[in-house]
């Protein structure tokens, strides 16, 4: 138990220690070896001073500067070096005394900044290498001259291994910032996916009320006009208005369908339901007219939707504006296009009614067409006629915007 505990408060102790404490332990651990293989001879050592009390200082400094070798890199490597030209000038032995120094340069490089750090570290191992062999220029016996490459050497291999882990460092650091901004992609490309889908619904969601509370409003009025004095007129009105309210609420579960996984959803209306809708208006006290040519190519389904969307959106303004007149629908497919004409010809007043979309009362009807072309590739225009009532023309292209040249 006792075991355990002191095991428990040394983890914790280790889990909160300050960052600079394993340079501490590392530069006592290297002077402690500089300061004691001074008085270790090693196998074919040139000739040499005995190390002094100044000798013995150089270590101890080249040693102790290493524990600030992580925030000022730079200054230690010049300490660092600067002791190890002066030591050797002086002719005290080779030994372990070199080891800040080979500590100072791997940490150059391995937490430098990349080229700034190599030009440093390359230049001052060629003015050590200079240094250290103008001080073996008598050096006794010959042989022992190979302690002086073992140096430079040594120093070029601990500036490489600190390149190599920075490099590594570098590339890993890379790799999780790309993984980061992938993700972050990822992340807005689903918002956007999300916002794009809660629009479209939103768009389905205001056509098919406001055409269907359109039609409902008329002919409640009608009844409302008719209910005494033609109750046969009446029941045909009321019927009208079930079967408007009924189709509205079958789309309303069809758009709304794709909030419920697993659930059947019905298709969404396209160019075959605009007879059904003609004929609704129609109904609506509208005299329409609506004229079709056959399709050269079979139209896609994104095209058929927003061709009935467009047909149905245009009535339903001529229906709340306008009131009963007479309009023309034309559809005409064409090889790379569906070109769609809506044109009311307006009150027998001969004013012109108030838009969805135009000033001073602004809506979403002519925004939410102009919108669903535009999607497609395609361009609506809405104008009013010179002799009075209102045109909406919309060209949609057959192809797909992101595979055409």
């Amino acid at each position: 138990m006792v075991l355990r505990a002191v095991s428990q408060r040394l983890s914790a102790w280790i889990s909160r220690r300050p960052a600079w404490f394993p340079d501490v332990l590392l530069a006592l651990f290297v002077t402690v070896i500089q300061v004691q293989s001074a008085a270790i001879p090693v196998p074919l050592e040139p000739a040499y001073t005995p190390v002094s009390a100044f000798g013995y200082a150089l270590l101890i400094v080249s040693g102790l500067a290493v524990a600030a070798r992580r925030s000022r890199p730079v200054a230690v490597f010049v300490v660092t070096g600067l002791a190890s030209v002066v030591y050797f000038g002086l002719g005290f032995p080779d030994r372990l005394s070199y080891l800040g120094l080979f500590v100072a340069l791997y940490t150059l490089a391995a937490y430098g900044d990349g080229r700034r750090s190599l030009l440093i570290a390359g230049a001052g191992i060629t003015v050590l290498s200079l240094g250290w062999l103008i001080a073996a220029a008598d050096i006794e016996p010959l042989v022992a001259i190979g302690w002086v490459f073992f140096r430079i050497g040594a120093s070029v291999i601990s500036t490489i291994l600190g390149e190599s882990v920075r490099s590594r460092r570098v590339i890993a650091a890379d790799a999780q910032q790309r993984a980061e901004l992938a993700e972050r992609s990822r992340d807005e490309e689903a918002r956007a996916r999300v916002d794009a889908e809660r629009l479209r619904i939103a768009r389905e969601v205001h056509d098919t009320v406001a055409h269907a509370i359109a039609i409902i409003n008329v002919q409640s009025g009608v009844t409302a006009h008719v209910l005494d004095k033609r109750p046969e007129q009446a029941r045909e009105a009321l019927r009208t208005i079930e079967q408007t309210s009924s189709r509205a609420l079958r789309e309303m579960r069809a758009i709304l369908g794709v909030l419920r996984d697993g659930d059947e959803r019905e298709p969404y209306p396209g160019l075959g339901q605009i007879d059904e809708l003609v004929g609704k208006a129609r109904d609506a006290g509208l005299d329409i007219a609506f004229e079709q040519t056959s399709p050269v190519t079979p139209l896609p389904s994104a095209v058929g939707s927003a061709a009935y969307r467009i047909v149905q959106e245009s009535i339903t303004n001529v229906i709340r504006h306008v009131g009963p007149t007479r309009v023309t629908v034309a559809l005409e497919p064409g090889v790379d296009a569906l070109r769609i004409r809506v044109i009311d010809e307006g009150r027998d007043d001969g004013r012109v009614p108030a838009r969805a979309g135009g000033p001073p009362s602004t809506g979403r009807g002519i925004v939410g067409m102009r919108e669903r072309c535009r999607l497609l590739g395609g361009e609506l225009d809405a104008t009013p006629r010179p002799g009075g009532g209102f045109e909406v023309t919309a060209r949609l292209p057959l192809t797909p915007v992101g595979s055409r040249l």
